[in-house]
C-alpha cells in the first residue's frame, strides 16, 4: 500500500540568492533586511568565537548554531518584542535576538549564578534541556494568551529529534484542542546527535503531523531567511486572529558538532554531504547575495559586524569571569523562595561537613 505523499517545501530565495519564480519578498525595509543579515551574521560569528572559548576552558556546555542562523534569526524578527520565547539548548540565537544580553550566556554555559535569571524586560523561559520539554509550557502558554484575550504569541524551537517525544504530541495535541496563541518551530538539521531523520519517522515531512493535531503545518527552507520570516509572520498574524497554532518545520542543517561536550559528525555523516550544505546552502551565504543583488551589503560592513561582535565577546567573558562562582548552599538557598525544612538540614549537613573536611 503507497503511504508516500507528495510535499512542497516553502521557498523564496534559491542557492543563488535570486526570487523564485512565482514568489515575492515579504514587506521588508532595507534597514529591516540588513538586520537579518547583521544578526545572522552576528550569531555566526559569535558561534566561532564561542566554540574556542569552550575548547580553552573558559566556557562550558555550548551547542554549536552554525548553519541554523535564518531559522533562528528570520523568525524571531516576524515576532514582537511581547510575545514569549521558549528556546532548547541550541537556541542562543533566539534569545540574544530577543534581548537576552550575551554574558547571561556566558553565565549559564559556565554554570554560574543567576546565568538564567531572566531580566525583567525579556519575554522569555531559560533554554530547556530536556528535548521537548517545553513544548507543552509553550502550548500552556499560548492558551492563556487565548484565555486572556491578549495579543502575544509564544514560540517554542527544538530538533527532529524533538518530535518522537511524547511531550511533542502532548504539547501539539492541547494546542490544537484549544486554539493556544502559539507556534512550534521544528529546526530539522537532519541529525538528532548521531540518529538521521529516515530513523526518526516515516513521515514524508515534520510538517505534515499537523494534520494530526488539527493545526496550521508548513515545511519551509529553514536556509532561506525570507520564506522563514514570511512563514513565521503568517503563522504569529494567524495566532494573533485566534485561528490557532501552526507547526512550522525549517529544513536546515548542523554544519558543527551536536555540542562541544565530545561530539564527533565524521562518526555518522560524510564529508561530502557537510560540504554540499555549507557551499552550496549556506544561509547566510545565499542572504548576502540577496542584499548585494540590492546594493546593501558591502564587505566592510562585514569585516565591521564580526569586528564588532568579536569585541563585545571578548569584553562579555572577561566580565564573567571576574564574577563569583557560587557555592553550593547559595544553591540550596535559590531553590524556593522560603527554604523549606528539608533543604535546611541538608544545607547544615553540608556546611557542617565542609568545616570539618
Amino acid at each position: 500500500m503507497e503511504l508516500k505523499q507528495e510535499a512542497e517545501m516553502f521557498q523564496i530565495l534559491n542557492e543563488n540568492g535570486e526570487i523564485v519564480e512565482g514568489q515575492r519578498a515579504p514587506d521588508l525595509s532595507d534597514d529591516e533586511l540588513k538586520d537579518i543579515y547583521r544578526w545572522m551574521l552576528r550569531i555566526r560569528t559569535f558561534d566561532g568565537r564561542a566554540i574556542k572559548l569552550n575548547r580553552q576552558g573558559r566556557l562550558g556546555f555550548y551547542a554549536p548554531m552554525a548553519g541554523q542562523e535564518a531559522c533562528q534569526i528570520a523568525s524571531m524578527a516576524a515576532l514582537k518584542r511581547s510575545d514569549w520565547l521558549f528556546p532548547s539548548y541550541r537556541d542562543l540565537g533566539t534569545a540574544m535576538f530577543h534581548g537576552l544580553p550575551m554574558e547571561m550566556g556566558f553565565l549559564y554555559s559556565r554554570g554560574m549564578k543567576n546565568g538564567m535569571k531572566i531580566p525583567d524586560d525579556v519575554n522569555m523561559f531559560p533554554p530547556q534541556i530536556i528535548i521537548a520539554g517545553h513544548v507543552p509550557h509553550a502550548a500552556g502558554a499560548g492558551w492563556a494568551f487565548r484565555l486572556r484575550e491578549e495579543d502575544h504569541v509564544a514560540i517554542a524551537f527544538f530538533g527532529d529529534g524533538a518530535t518522537s517525544e511524547g511531550d511533542f504530541h502532548e504539547g501539539l495535541n492541547f494546542a490544537g484542542v484549544y486554539d493556544a496563541n502559539a507556534i512550534f518551530f521544528c529546526q530539522n538539521n537532519q541529525y538528532a546527535i548521531s540518529v538521521p531523520l529516515s530513523k526518526q519517522t516515516r513521515s514524508e515531512t515534520i510538517a505534515q503531523k499537523a494534520v494530526a493535531y488539527g493545526i496550521h503545518g508548513i515545511q519551509v527552507d529553514g536556509n532561506d531567511a525570507l520564506a522563514v520570516y514570511q512563514a513565521t509572520k503568517e503563522a504569529a498574524d494567524r495566532a494573533r486572529r485566534g485561528e490557532g497554532p501552526t507547526l512550522i518545520e525549517g529544513v536546515t542543517y548542523r554544519l558543527g558538532p551536536h555540542t562541544m561536550a565530545g561530539d564527533d559528525p565524521g562518526r555518522y555523516r560524510t564529508k561530502e554531504e557537510e560540504e554540499n550544505w555549507a557551499s552550496k546552502k549556506d544561509p547566510l551565504k545565499r542572504f548576502r547575495k540577496y542584499l548585494e543583488s540590492k546594493n546593501l551589503w558591502s564587505d566592510e560592513e562585514e569585516e565591521k559586524t564580526k569586528e564588532e561582535v568579536l569585541e563585545e565577546m571578548n569584553e562579555a567573558i572577561k566580565k564573567v569571569e571576574k564574577m563569583p562562582k557560587g557555592t553550593v548552599a547559595e544553591l540550596i538557598e535559590d531553590v524556593y523562595t522560603e527554604t523549606p525544612a528539608l533543604l535546611k538540614k541538608q544545607k547544615e549537613e553540608y556546611l557542617s561537613w565542609k568545616e570539618g573536611k
